[in-house]
């Protein structure tokens, strides 16, 4: 009977012992999962038809018994929070959000008082005790409110606890352990009612006090048997942690003193084989998994997976590792819920809580959403394809809608559909419009899915489960109405949605099972994968979530820490303890929430090695390619030299050569393909908008002068116009952006100070006798280059700023917000010009030169940078040096020199052997 599962020896036992009585006969587990496994046993045990036992889970046995219905946990915060306002004077009653910071720690500690039954009284005076004499040393006149306030909170802990016990049994309902202390009270009722019934506690291991008085109780009445799972490796082991509670139990139970501990076993010193392979990320470990049971597979292509379990340490690796398992992988059962959190349904609600508060929160006569708020929920992927709001997302990035009152975005919305209007309902009214508000939106969306669609019909099942807990909160806020603010039900809401879970279907009985850790209990495989073996993972860390200091928990024997590790090394080794093959996968990551120390367990397997054991430790990494990142090369194709003709022919802009320069593959991009930015909202005024704001208004303010002098009088006239100007200008530009405040108001002061000081450099220069005469304002020029090199004519065009003629020297000028310097505009040598970014700004000025070369009349021309971060340096012409001498006058000899570098790009641009290659 050793080699055989501890499912199939309790089906021997259930057959032998009990098979003229299983209808009396009640089998209680540690949870419900193995109760298919037992009944598939059974069948194996017998060959006609006979009636199954009552097979339930311990939760179920102590609830039958203390005849209490169980309550969920928000529920028992709404209860609790009745009971503290009852109890609790009105001026120092608490919001139900403080309420609810404390109370869960509270309910906890309550818990744990009646699991092991305790007396509450006692326990909480001591907790009070313990705070007195903490403030002893504090002399009476010294007591702020606060501390008397805080001395109070701990004096009144047992009428909290008292209160809210008389309270939920009134209404038949209670938490796990006032149902369990319930259970103890009624145990004696309950064997009298059902004194023909036998009971089998089969596969426990941790059993709190309550537990332990009812077994025992049971046993010693002969109504009950108890089947233990231990190895002798742990049990005869005074330091091991996997025997740590049976040990109690052996040695301290009366029953043990006159009958046999069944069952010690001895499997775990049996021939087992080990493998611990450490990768980076929760994806490697995935995929190793995926490889592990492909391997599997091709080893012997005829067997079931039935005898082969993947234990997640952490549920969030559920969806990669299904994408990870091989197609061969036919039945697969996941015994585990998968968190409602970060799926679609729920990360809409979540932005939806969050554009709805921050509405409210500004308390304006008007309800305002922020545009992110807005756009985060257009664009989510439940919205977008059915809500019909393509054009109300452009109109809100063209316009640069930073902040939108509700009715403005009901009017931008033509034809709204009935899921726009839900999404954007006002939250005015309380929380349980809201909540039905919800409920519609998610049946809305429900019925925008598709049934054949594989994803769509997931997605569905994760908004039913948020469908589901909405409901559930409409149902406890209509019996509390008085707890009433947004706020309040969003921080409910993020506990709520912690319990939604989808279930998943399968065959419990064939193929690869999937399962969490506690799902594992009292099931034995003959090949496990446990996955997630990092310290803090599995184990889980040292959580200290209780008001009971840890040597107050020592002294009353109450569960620590040390005791919630000794149960989950339990459930590791008891998974261990049948298997063959056993795979142990960690995250050797050392960065990121999920980082990575191996598991105690592991090192434990290590040091006390079995000597039937083969133990090895691997790790993986993925290979890389020697280069990891390979250049991105395109070939002109036949449409790309047709595209580039084109170009050629509409006309190639200075800053169109210089974007090739920067990299070929950017200029693809922007001028082969024609992509664009995407265009969104400017939040604050980028740049190059701040740059066309001062460009557009000096060109207002100098265009009546285009053919004139300009006079100092002209100027003076200038500086009263700048402010409405750049007003203008802004509003223009950037629309609906907001300008009256933070970084915004800054950039506009700074256009205005650009604009003035580039006013008061001109009437300086003005003063000291320059004569200006303005020719030409943001005017477009363009020239045809000729030459035999070249496979077609090329148009060279662009848009200067300001042509000028200043002494009778013409000066092209281009203005740069940013900060140039001389050295930007200098150049020693043409070689090379065209292959250093650099040089863009010579490439630029020397382009508009060429471009108005015969429109000068054979005046002497200059061109350069006007730097509003430099104005101290005026105009910063571009000047060829040789040696010592500078030459600023763009002649003939300085055009031709130009033209040579600009044919040599302009070939190889349009050379169709010479593909595009990315510069890294």
């Amino acid at each position: 009977m050793t080699n055989t599962s501890f499912l199939d020896k309790i089906a021997t036992v259930l057959i032998q012992n009990y098979s003229d009585k299983l209808s009396e006969t009640i089998v209680v587990l540690p949870n419900k999962r193995a109760k298919v496994f037992l009944i598939e046993a059974l069948k194996k045990q017998v060959s006609n038809n006979i009636l199954s036992p009552k097979i339930i889970s311990i939760q179920d046995f102590i609830q039958d018994i203390a005849a209490v219905r169980t309550v969920d946990p928000i529920e028992l915060l709404f209860e609790f929070y009745e009971v503290y306002l009852s109890v609790t004077e009105k001026s120092k009653q608490q919001t139900f959000e403080l309420f609810a910071n404390w109370a869960k720690t509270l309910l906890q500690d309550f818990n744990e008082i009646d699991r092991y039954l305790l007396d509450p009284s006692y326990v909480l005076s001591y907790l009070k005790d313990i705070e007195d004499i903490k403030k002893w040393g504090i002399e009476v006149e010294n007591k702020t409110q606060l501390l008397e306030n805080y001395i109070d909170f701990w004096k009144l802990l047992p009428n909290y606890y008292q209160s809210l016990y008389a309270h939920l049994l009134k209404k038949g309902i209670g938490y796990q352990g006032l149902i369990y202390r319930e259970a103890v009270n009624n145990l004696n009722h309950f064997s009298s009612a059902l004194q023909k019934q036998q009971f089998i506690f089969a596969g426990f291991n941790a059993l709190n006090a309550a537990e332990e008085k009812i077994v025992q109780q049971l046993i010693a009445s002969d109504q009950a048997k108890i089947y233990w799972d231990v190895d002798q490796t742990f049990l005869n082991d005074p330091y091991h942690d996997a025997g740590l509670f049976v040990r109690r139990f052996k040695s301290s139970w009366k029953h043990y003193k006159s009958n046999p501990f069944e069952w010690i076993v001895d499997d775990f010193s049996k021939t087992k084989n080990i493998q611990v392979i450490g990768t980076p990320k929760t994806i490697g470990q995935a995929k190793i998994t995926g490889s592990i049971i492909e391997k599997i597979i091709l080893d012997d292509p005829t067997a079931t997976l039935d005898k082969v379990a993947v234990v997640l340490g952490e549920e969030n690796l559920l969806v990669p590792l299904l994408y990870a398992l091989p197609a061969t992988v036919g039945a697969l059962n996941i015994t585990m819920g998968y968190s409602g959190k970060n799926n679609p349904a729920q990360i809409l609600i979540a932005k939806l809580f969050k554009m709805h508060t921050n509405a409210l929160s500004r308390k304006n006569s008007s309800y305002v959403f922020y545009y992110k708020d807005v756009l985060d929920v257009l664009t989510h992927p439940l919205v977008e394809p059915y809500a019909l709001t393509n054009n109300l997302v452009k109109i809100i990035n063209q316009n640069n809608y930073t902040f939108i009152a509700h009715n403005k975005l009901l009017e931008l919305s033509e034809n709204s559909s009935k899921l726009f209007l839900l999404l954007f309902q006002k939250w005015e009214k309380g929380s349980i419009p809201v909540l039905q508000t919800i409920s519609e939106l998610l049946q809305t969306i429900k019925s925008n899915l598709s049934n054949d669609n594989e994803e769509e019909k997931i997605t569905k099942a994760f908004v039913f489960a948020i469908f589901k807990v909405i409901n559930k909160l409409i149902n406890y806020y209509s019996k509390h109405e008085h707890i009433d603010k947004i706020e309040t039900l969003y921080a409910i809401y993020k506990q709520v949605i912690d319990l939604a879970e989808v279930s998943f279907e399968g065959e419990p009985l064939n193929g690869l099972q999937i399962m969490g850790v506690l799902e594992s209990r009292v099931l034995d495989f003959e090949t496990v994968i446990v996955t997630s073996m990092n310290e803090g993972k599995f184990p889980a860390g040292k959580s200290q979530n209780s008001f009971i200091p840890y040597d107050v928990k020592k002294e009353l024997g109450l569960p620590t820490f040390k005791e919630k590790d000794a149960i989950y090394t339990y459930h590791f080794y008891h998974l261990l303890q049948r298997a063959k093959n056993i795979y142990l996968l960690y995250n050797t990551e050392s960065e990121g929430l999920d980082a990575g120390e191996k598991s105690r367990f592991i090192t434990q397997l290590e040091v006390e090695k079995q000597p039937n054991h083969t133990l090895t430790h691997e790790i993986y990494n993925a290979v890389l390619p020697e280069t990891a990142y390979q250049p991105m090369v395109i070939p002109k194709s036949e449409a790309v030299l047709l595209r580039l003709k084109e170009i050629a022919e509409n006309g190639f802009s200075p800053s169109a050569l210089t974007s090739y320069i920067r990299n070929p593959i950017q200029f693809y991009f922007q001028k082969i393909l024609r992509i664009r930015e995407v265009e969104e909202v400017e939040e604050n005024i980028a740049l190059n908008t701040l740059g066309t704001i001062i460009h557009e208004t000096l060109k207002v303010l100098y265009e009546p002068f285009i053919g004139k002098f300009i006079s100092e009088n002209d100027i003076l006239n200038g500086f009263k116009k700048i402010d409405d100007e750049v007003l203008k200008q802004f509003k223009l530009v950037y629309k609906e952006g907001e300008i009256k405040k933070g970084r915004n108001l800054l950039a506009f002061e700074v256009a205005k100070r650009n604009v003035s000081n580039f006013l008061k450099v001109e009437l300086e220069s003005i003063k000291n006798g320059d004569a200006i005469k303005i020719l030409a304002l943001e005017q477009t020029f363009e020239r045809i280059l000729n030459h035999p090199s070249l496979p077609f004519p090329v148009l060279i065009k662009g848009n200067v700023d300001r042509i000028e003629e200043r002494n009778g020297i013409i000066r092209i000028i281009d203005y740069k917000t940013g900060k140039v310097e001389k050295a930007g505009v200098t150049l020693k040598s043409w070689k090379g010009l065209t292959e250093d970014i650099k040089n863009d700004k010579i490439i630029q000025v020397l382009a508009y030169a060429y471009m108005f070369e015969k429109e000068a009349n054979n005046k002497p021309i200059e061109a350069g940078i006007i730097s509003f971060k430099n104005l101290r340096g005026g105009f910063l012409p571009f000047n060829f040096k040789e040696e010592k001498n500078e030459n600023t006058v763009i002649n003939t000899e300085i055009l031709d020199n130009y033209l040579v570098q600009m044919i040599l790009l302009l070939n190889e641009i349009l050379d169709e052997t010479i593909p595009f290659k990315e510069k890294v």
